[in-house]
């Protein structure tokens, strides 16, 4: 059956289908600070994680990173722009501007799961939305974004700038309610910007908080749209002399380090000068791609690629979209470069460049013993907290500690004894490398933080200033430690998600150049140096069009890394570096890359002018079908091609083909290929006499108006030597037949050949010819199927041999699959016994990578199935390779392809029909699938409610986790029955109670007839625990509060922050603060020289209000009735010393950090 090719009105008669473009793919799990903003992702699944997570989003392309939290304060891009990812002051608005105000009331909250849009609103005269994630982008906050719904409609190129604040309105006090504000340029590549982390989930759904009432959220969003100049047009070679480097997708801070490393012309000269050959490859060699590279940004009119450098390091496309900190690189690839110079004649460059010296000391007060280590550095990590410039950090890296106490220094001889530690400088390289710790790890929030205080830095550092106080006795005082800065690489934005680029002197002038990944710019010394500094700015009047208010904002962009150079080396290291130091394979390659380059830009300046011929012929069917291709009889990108100028007359090209494949130019016929409607690709007819007389040009327009190629069949017959012959006479009703051959015990299709047949034949008039092409015996019996399509499923059907060809519907193009008869249905002894099988195992084989969810990153087998395997038969599949007899106790869970991480949900028990369905994920099909062992049959399991209860011992200070499965219809007091034959108790009478515990608050006391299919433990903590005997004795004047540990937050406001586990406590009317304070103590086995340091305050809305011994605790506490009243609790503040989980494992159990590595 032969679908009809698709009419010339619909431009797709003879054209392959291309697919439209669809741009580049989002990446899941972008994460950012709380108040920096960033791209939300336009494809979310069950496990909302945004673009770009752990995808990092940057110039609007996306890559994985792990979810982030800090406490920078709302507000903090106000007064910069964020372009391509990047934050850069703001030119003056001065164009007409439209702003509007936006509110959604969100009722029926705790229901939203996954990603949720508001309607559309509109500002001026575009449509705008807002993104939010109700559960958290992969994060325990809140996320929101402001999304530019008419971003499709903006031509290329242009964009739409954009001031915008996003609020959670405080429905109890709204001076108290949430704003970040931003602001982005918008188009087509970005078209969402906001907050991953806009605030904690722990107080969004805390309802004393007073964001969500009654289950119901109020946002609002405030929109000033401001136009915006394009500025694509910038010739960085022209304006600066300097070109930039591409950005991959989240390279920038390695295009920061490499153009700082490039303008230390003494490193780009040793680089020049490692030793590489004409016969490396730049993708295979470090060296020679660091060359190649420089080489370009030497030599090149426009910004350079760094693709074949990643490819030396053994990077994949993952590796360039995943972020990465530009000190790490720094490290990891001068190590990479000082291993590869040794024995050539650069060995030591790196430790000449960057290496000094630090004597750390230890000297003995009392006696006459002092100890010291030598230590090499290549760069120094100065800190930036607490300290005012450069010099207060040097100050503190030299300042001395104490030893005495329980901290005295043990002497070898004289045992114990007070001493004094510290470090000083014995040598500076002539090359400074200053890293900024801009990050660190809170440990009061259990997460990492961006600090941007205020932090000076000069521009001439004197490292000899006061005596030489950095220095040891043993330093070489007659070496003159002044500095020149010479780079400033600066980090705009958070922890794991941001922007570098670079301020850089390459030759020490006054003159500063901002290299910012493709673009290169002038800059002042100011924007430089005093813009840098970070810290807090005041946001003036005009700067926000719907803000009437002035304030300040923190600034995200600040120096991370210093470079200076010494002022006596600074001839020998900003030196000359010209093509005599570059070798002569080099610059050949790379001019004959130049060429080849102008070649390809002056080709496709004069596509217009040429037509591309691919021309296809039986040799190519020979060698494709059943090796590349199964389907259809070519692929195109493959076969000869021909560049023609439009002009030419066909008969010209024809000759051309004629000397090109030795044939005689009348043995050669013509066809034109046909798209049809099912979306194959077949040689449709002969080229008539008149179409031969027209133009190259012409045809192609006849053939496709959709496709700039023009693709023809060659039909060459052969005689019994093998030699051309003349062409068989087409008549009316011939056509032409394309046979392929299965056998079933190779599993092999080939291509066989091709022969004219008349429509009103039959096909059992040809079968001695077909076992001729097939090799078989004449009286062979074979059957034929007609392969008809492939996409989306696959369409083989048998071929009646009595009917004529015209009642089989068969046509020229058609293709004819046959195998012996005695092959067929013979399913016992053969895989796939018939072509039909065997296509459709073809088209649906995959070789799907297993791995263990407890493992994510790591593959542990791969077995090749079928995409219409049930989920019975991959379950059974891979309890078989795991040599489990039962496939019901396997689970498995997908691969989200943006994050590169599991699904957070496993599949359910037969809840995807297919493979097909468990590996896809939107638009995206993946080959990956985690799996799982469970103890129990995934039906049973699923048939249960597992809960996850930590129980608090009463007399020992023990904490044990249970898991608790039972029917779902079970109640919580079914659950404490369980768990008590589980735990050991402080007496057999003793009663348990199940609570709801959330950050170190309890929410909720459950009670016994509960249905536990509505407890969730994934958000909150389920506890267990004793009921005290005096609480089961409360009197009329007694009453039952809360106590909770907490200390006071860093931020301005310094709220109150719980930690620790809670409590109930039964106080009396009349009792003091002295009096509770010593119940609370025995309870809790604190010791009396800990417990003086402890305070005691009245918490509400989390506002301490610290008490005195003689407050009478109880007067502070409302009646019940009151609303918020269960809110209020007596605090604990003092030290937390409980033990910090690592950063990591602080963060979702699928995210990951993947660690920098270079593997060449």
């Amino acid at each position: 059956m032969t679908p009809p090719a698709q009419n010339q009105e619909d431009h797709e008669m003879l054209v392959i289908d291309f697919d439209a473009p669809q741009g580049p793919q989002p990446m899941e799990g972008v994460q950012q600070e709380n108040s920096s903003a960033v791209n939300a992702p336009p494809v979310v699944d069950d496990s909302p994680s945004g673009n770009l997570i752990g995808v990092q989003v940057e110039n609007g392309s996306a890559v994985n990173a792990p979810p982030v939290v800090d406490d920078l304060p709302s507000g903090n891009l106000i007064g910069v722009q964020v372009e391509n990812g990047n934050a850069v002051n703001v030119p003056p608005v001065v164009d007409d501007s439209s702003s509007g105000r936006f509110t959604w009331t969100i009722y029926d909250f705790s229901r939203l799961i996954g990603k949720v849009y508001s309607e559309n609103f509109h500002v001026g005269v575009y449509k705008w939305r807002v993104l939010m994630f109700p559960k958290g982008n992969n994060v325990d906050h809140l996320s929101m974004y402001l999304d530019f719904a008419d971003s499709s409609t903006l031509p290329d190129g242009r964009s739409v700038y954009a001031q915008f604040s996003l609020t959670i309105v405080n429905q109890i006090h709204n001076r108290y309610s949430m704003r970040r504000e931003a602001q982005h340029q918008f188009n087509a590549r970005e078209n969402d910007w906001g907050f991953t982390s806009f605030m904690p989930l722990a107080e969004f759904f805390d309802p004393g908080r007073g964001y969500l009432v009654n289950d119901t959220c109020i946002l609002e969003a405030e929109v000033a749209v401001r136009n915006f100049n394009d500025c694509s047009s910038h010739d960085s070679r022209k304006e600066t002399g300097y070109v930039g480097l591409k950005n991959l997708g989240a390279t920038c801070y390695m295009n920061s380090l490499l153009q700082t490393l490039y303008h230390i012309s003494y490193f780009r000269k040793a680089v020049y000068h490692m030793p590489t050959t004409e016969n490396d490859m730049p993708s295979g060699s470090i060296p020679l791609a660091l060359q190649s590279l420089f080489y370009k940004l030497q030599y090149s009119d426009t910004f350079v690629t760094t693709k074949e450098l990643t490819k030396s390091f053994g990077w994949d496309t993952y590796d360039s979209f995943t972020q990465h900190d530009a000190q790490e690189l720094n490290r990891v690839l001068c190590e990479k470069l000082e291993n590869k110079m040794k024995g050539t004649v650069v060995e030591g460059t790196i430790q000449k460049l960057f290496e000094g010296h630090l004597m750390n000391y230890i000297e003995c007060i009392n006696v006459d013993y002092k100890s010291t280590r030598k230590e090499s550095f290549y760069d120094l990590q100065l800190d930036v907290k607490g300290c005012r410039d450069v010099y207060a950090s040097f100050d503190k890296y030299v300042e001395v500690e104490r030893l005495e106490g329980d901290n005295k220094y043990h002497a070898e001889q004289f045992d114990l004894q007070d001493a004094r530690k510290g470090m000083l400088f014995i040598d500076f390289p002539p090359v400074l490398q200053l890293q900024l710790k801009r990050f660190e790890y809170d440990y009061v929030q259990d997460t990492m933080i961006k600090i941007n205080d205020h932090y000076e830095f000069p521009l001439h550092l004197d490292l000899d200033r006061d005596n030489g106080k950095y220095l040891s006795p043993e330093a070489d005082r007659s070496i003159r430690n002044l500095y020149t800065l010479h780079s400033v690489v600066v980090h705009s934005g958070g922890v794991h998600r941001g922007h570098y680029y670079a301020y850089i002197r390459p030759t020490l002038s006054n003159q500063w150049f901002k290299f910012d990944d493709e673009r290169v710019t002038k800059e002042d010394v100011k924007r430089a140096l005093e813009e840098q500094y970070g810290g807090e700015e005041e946001l003036p009047h005009s700067n926000l069009g719907f803000n009437n208010s002035p304030g300040k904002f923190t600034k995200i962009s600040n120096a991370y890394m210093l470079v200076y150079i010494r002022e006596s080396d600074k001839e020998k290291i900003i030196c000359n570096v010209g093509e005599e130091d570059i070798a002569e394979h080099i610059r050949i390659r790379l001019q004959k890359e130049q060429e080849e380059k102008e070649q390809k830009r002056k080709e496709k300046a004069e596509a217009h002018l040429y037509t591309i011929i691919k021309v296809a012929c039986d040799a190519d069917l020979h060698e494709q079908i059943g090796k590349d291709i199964f389907f259809d009889l070519v692929d195109h990108d493959k076969v000869r091609s021909f560049r023609i100028l439009r002009q030419t007359q066909f008969a010209s090209f024809k000759e051309e083909v004629a000397r090109e494949f030795n044939i005689p130019v009348q043995l050669l016929r013509f066809w034109f290929w046909a798209k049809r409607r099912n979306n194959t690709y077949r040689p449709n007819r002969p080229l008539t006499s008149r179409e031969e007389a027209q133009s190259v040009g012409q045809l192609r327009d006849i053939s496709s108006k959709a496709s700039a190629e023009l693709r023809l069949f060659l039909e060459v017959e052969m005689g019994q030597d093998l030699q051309p012959i003349i062409l068989p006479m087409m008549l009316k009703d011939d056509f032409l037949l394309f046979v392929k051959l299965y056998d079933p015990a190779k599993e092999e299709l080939r291509y066989v050949g091709r022969l004219f047949v008349s429509s009103l034949d039959k096909p059992a008039d040809i079968l001695a010819k077909l076992n001729e092409m097939a090799g078989f015996a004449p009286e062979e019996e074979i059957e034929l199927f007609e392969e008809i399509k492939f996409e989306p499923l696959v369409m083989c059907e048998p071929v009646s041999k009595e009917d004529t060809f015209l009642a089989n519907q068969l046509e020229s193009g058609d293709i004819i699959c046959l195998q012996k008869s005695s092959q067929v249905g013979q399913s016992e002894q053969y895989r796939y016994p018939d072509v039909r099988s065997f296509l459709d195992y073809v088209h649906n084989r995959q070789v799907v990578r297993f791995r263990n969810l407890e493992k994510p990153k790591e593959d542990e087998f791969c077995l090749q199935l079928s995409k219409r395997h049930n989920y019975d038969a991959v379950v059974e599949r891979v309890a078989q390779h795991l040599g489990l007899s039962d496939p019901s106790k396997i689970r498995l869970t997908s691969h989200n392809c943006y994050s590169q991480q599991p699904k957070p949900q496993p599949i359910k028990y037969r809840g995807a029909e297919h493979l097909s369905d468990m590996l896809l994920h939107y638009n995206q099909a993946s080959d990956i699938i985690y799996y799982e062992v469970l103890d129990i049959p995934l039906p049973e399991l699923e048939g249960l409610k597992s809960l996850k209860i930590a129980f608090h011992h009463a007399t020992k200070d023990e904490v044990v986790i249970h898991t608790i499965r039972l029917p779902k219809q079970s109640t919580v007091d079914d659950v404490l029955r369980d768990l008590q034959s589980k735990v050991d108790l402080s007496h057999p009478d003793a009663e348990l109670r199940l609570l709801e515990v959330f950050y170190h608050k309890i929410y909720k006391i459950f009670l016994p007839d509960e249905k536990i299919e509505t407890i969730n433990d994934q958000y909150w903590t389920l506890r267990a625990e004793e009921i005290p005997e005096e609480e089961k004795k409360l009197g009329p004047h007694d009453r039952l509060i809360h106590v909770y540990h907490f200390i006071r937050g860093t931020t301005q406001n310094q709220l109150v922050q719980n930690f620790g586990d809670p409590f109930f406590l039964v106080i009396s009317e009349v009792e003091t603060l002295a009096e509770v304070k010593l119940r609370i103590q025995k309870k809790l086995h604190v010791p009396d020289e800990e417990f003086l340091k402890w305070k005691f305050a009245f918490v509400s809305l989390c506002r301490p209000e610290y008490l005195q011994d003689s407050d009478v605790v109880s007067t502070r506490f409302q009646r019940r009735d009151v609303y918020g009243a269960w809110e209020q609790y007596l605090g604990l503040e003092h030290a937390d010393h409980s033990p910090k989980r690592s950063y990591a494992a602080n963060q979702n159990r699928h995210a990951f950090d993947k660690p920098m590595k270079i593997y060449d």
